[in-house]
């Protein structure tokens, strides 16, 4: 019998890979009452103040179905049950043997157009890092000489982490800037956090931090942004968790565990957790979060319990399971980490989740129960389903949808909450198939012309005066808005779906000067504020071009799903012989 691992296996899993240990069954039980919920504190890009200016700037390495159908479906039997997924992490070793006589990629451009893609990508990138004390510590956001650079000239803990992972796929590895930069963002942790008269917690990471020049003590000084400066003043919630993840794959992959177990480090871990695992009065197991406290870092009505905070919680929890030491007050908190898991788990996979049958039964919910059977549960009203979920829900598929809370469940589809829910199992192998199913089924409005789509729908007329606020750069199919972000770093599951998506990104991708996002219904346009050079779609084309070669034995034998290493090894100069390495915990 096969078992399942996913991309977290190998950053959460110490033990010896063993193909024929049966995987525990999931929870089935709801674990809700085994804990007690927690409050979280929640950054957005934001201009740089006068102040601020007047300094020197950052240094880089170069210098610079309608409602009828429904009812008409409604009472029929059970769907077909969804297929199992061997793509969601079968933990399979292989060799990649490309013959050398493929001269294309399948969509026009010549191996030698797209090696030249792939070295300018990774001369770029290198051209983002910055520097302190002459030792680099991340990569500027975007190096658009002919745009003001307001804060795209900072490293953002998000925006690094994909430039992060680029850097240890590569072979060899370059895992001195991740280092440097997990180091740096732990000492500004260390600082006291003030906006206006109240104090942050103690455990917040920075949404971003610059390098200056102070004249006056002859030195290089770091600047962090921990929300006081973003246009909404929000804090990151996201930071923390993609430090922690980060932290686990620098570790995997270097084997240098002795970097996790400083004292130190150990101390960041802990307090990052301990903002999200106090006492509170909260009756889920999901973190309560504010408006712009993510990647989308600006008003869209994601304020609540959004599924990409949620999906970034649970992997961080499972990287700080296996990191952790059990000495002194960690023991309490791995089991405190454990039981959380658990709830979080299932309430996710029972309330989020929505497929065709599961919509059915929303549509047919009855109102105001009042006991412990209600079956619904958070009282959402059917006529609060809006009319487009009608005619985009296949029959073959499903996804997790934005937000659950009292009364309100946000339908939308975001992209990077259920990319992360299959790379961390949050979502079960079954649904993990069935999330693909809809990206295929829905491919046109999910990927377009250009990869991928960050939310859908976008919100538009009233509703988005409502929701943004008249937000000029979240317009309709735009930016957060329905916009198309070219980061296609994630894991699948199916080689044909990724490789088709990287495919559409090299069409476009470099001519258009690597923009930050794209615009319109299909992501046919560049974005109207979009920056060029955006390392965020420099470095997540590298990770989605090594991640892809690293599965793709299923170009010479398209049955095999294999699930993605953290440490692949690519030449990007030739498509030759090449052995993934995967690495097995201590």
């Amino acid at each position: 019998m096969s078992t399942y691992k996913t991309l977290t296996d190998y950053l959460v899993d110490d033990s010896p890979e063993d193909p024929d240990t049966p995987v525990p069954a999931k929870q089935t039980t709801d674990p809700v009452d085994d804990y007690k919920h927690e409050k979280s504190s929640c950054g957005e890009k934001s201009p740089e103040s006068s102040e601020a200016s007047k300094t020197k700037s950052t240094r880089t390495q170069n210098g610079e179905s309608s409602s009828e159908d429904l009812k008409a479906a409604a009472g029929a039997g059970k769907p077909t049950a969804f297929k199992t997924c061997p793509s969601v992490g079968m933990n399979l070793a292989f060799e990649v043997n490309l013959s050398p006589g493929i001269r294309s990629n399948g969509n026009g451009h010549s191996n030698s157009e797209i090696n030249a893609m792939v070295e300018e990508a990774w001369d770029k990138l290198k051209k983002s890092y910055v520097y302190f004390n002459q030792k680099p510590v991340g990569t500027l956001a975007a190096m658009d000489t002919n745009a003001e650079a307001l804060n795209y000239n900072q490293v953002f803990v998000r925006d690094f982490v994909p430039s992060g992972l680029a850097c240890l796929m590569k072979d060899p590895h370059e895992a001195e800037v991740v280092k440097n930069f997990l180091l740096k963002t732990l000492h500004l942790q260390g600082w006291e956090k003030r906006i206006d008269n109240f104090t942050l917690g103690e455990g917040v990471m920075p949404a971003s931090f610059k390098v200056l020049y102070d004249p006056h003590r002859e030195k290089e000084i770091l600047v962090a942004d921990f929300g006081g400066s973003a246009i909404g003043r929000v804090a990151p919630v996201d930071s923390g968790f993609w430090w922690i993840i980060l932290l686990r794959s620098y570790t995997k992959r270097t084997h240098d565990y002795a970097l996790a177990e400083l004292p130190e480090v150990q101390k960041g871990i802990k307090l990052i957790l301990n903002l999200c695992l106090s006492d509170g009065f909260d009756t889920f197991p999901t973190l309560l979060c504010a408006d712009g406290c993510s990647m989308i870092d600006r008003r869209m009505g994601i304020y609540g319990y959004p599924i990409e905070i949620q999906a970034l919680f649970y992997f961080a929890l499972r990287c700080a399971q296996q990191m952790l030491k059990p000495e002194r007050d960690g023991k309490e908190l791995i089991e405190r980490i454990d039981k959380r898991i658990k709830a979080l788990s299932y309430h996710i996979q029972k309330y989020y989740w929505l497929d065709f049958t599961q919509l059915n039964n929303i549509y047919r919910y009855k109102t105001e129960e009042y006991s412990h059977t209600a079956v619904n549960k958070f009282n959402v009203i059917p006529e609060s389903i809006p009319d487009w979920l009608f005619d985009f829900m296949p029959l073959r598929g499903g996804y997790l949808i934005g937000n659950v809370s009292p009364a309100r469940m946000d339908f939308r589809w975001f992209l990077v909450g259920n990319c992360i829910a299959i790379l961390s199992s949050l979502v079960t192998p079954a649904q993990a198939t069935a999330i693909m199913d809809l990206v295929e089924e829905r491919w046109e409005d999910l990927i377009g012309e250009m990869p991928l789509k960050i939310t859908y729908p976008a919100l538009e007329g009233h509703e988005w005066r409502l929701v943004t606020g008249f937000d000029p750069k979240n317009t309709r199919w735009s930016y957060h808005n329905g916009g198309s972000w070219p980061a296609a770093c994630i894991k699948t599951g199916r080689p044909q779906i990724a490789k088709r998506a990287i495919e559409l990104s090299e069409q476009r991708l470099s001519k258009d000067g690597w923009p930050e996002y794209y615009d319109g219904k299909t992501g046919r346009y560049v974005g109207k504020q979009a920056r060029k050079y955006q390392t965020w779609s420099i470095s997540g084309y590298l990770v989605a071009k090594m991640m892809n070669f690293a599965s793709s034995g299923a170009l010479v034998n398209p049955i095999l799903d294999v699930e993605i290493v953290v440490t692949n090894t690519w030449d990007p100069s030739q498509y030759q012989h090449t052995t993934p390495h995967k690495i097995t915990g201590r």
